[in-house]
């Protein structure tokens, strides 16, 4: 499985996942966050950053025109809509983008099933909070577009591989406190996925 380590915040802690095996990492444009970052912050860890790795750039309730511009800025390669986003909204996107399925019921993991695709359990607040859901919704899923993500840490995310997710994705289940990532357990995380 392909793993992202999302909520960074430190040139140091991105560095250190994409040394442990890290495919993607992930920068939270969302102030109420704890894992927010600025722009010109994210754009200084990114600028130093190594070629062949995804920096994914979440957004939420948000227009084009900042995605657009936010992902020019820094230099990210995709953005993650974690929001209900409005269909005309793709179309204006000069990025590619992937679309985020809040589930609250196991018919809901379905949604978007033809494309690439993170699903995260849902909560009331945006950008996950380290909620876990049902793996049994999987069983019998076509899974090898979904890229899962809420609850997830070193100790659980092997037991995911029989279901065939094309990656996991995962911030606080690597933390030692918000936006501080472990490294010991980044790497534990990156080894148990692949």
């Amino acid at each position: 499985m392909r793993t992202k380590i999302c909520g960074i915040t430190s040139y140091e802690d991105a560095i250190n996942a994409i040394h442990a095996g890290a495919d993607a990492l992930g920068f939270v444009f969302y102030e109420k966050s704890p894992r927010y970052i600025t722009v010109p912050h994210a754009k200084e860890i990114i600028k130093q950053l190594p070629p062949f790795v995804e920096k994914v750039a979440l957004f939420v309730n948000v227009d084009a025109a900042f995605i657009n511009s936010t992902c020019q800025e820094i230099g990210a390669t995709l953005a993650q809509l974690h929001f209900d986003v409005p269909q005309d909204l793709y179309t204006k996107l000069k990025v590619p983008s992937i679309k985020v399925v809040r589930a609250q019921t196991s018919s809901d993991i379905a949604t978007f099933s033809d494309e690439y695709r993170l699903v995260d359990a849902y909560c009331e607040t945006y950008g996950g909070a380290g909620k876990r859901l049902n793996i049994e919704w999987f069983n019998n899923v076509d899974c090898s577009k979904i890229i899962l993500a809420g609850g997830l840490n070193p100790k659980n995310v092997a037991s995911l591989k029989a279901y065939g997710f094309y990656g996991v994705d995962v911030s606080s289940g690597v933390e030692l406190s918000h936006g501080k990532k472990d490294y010991q357990k980044v790497k534990e995380f990156i080894a148990n996925a692949k």
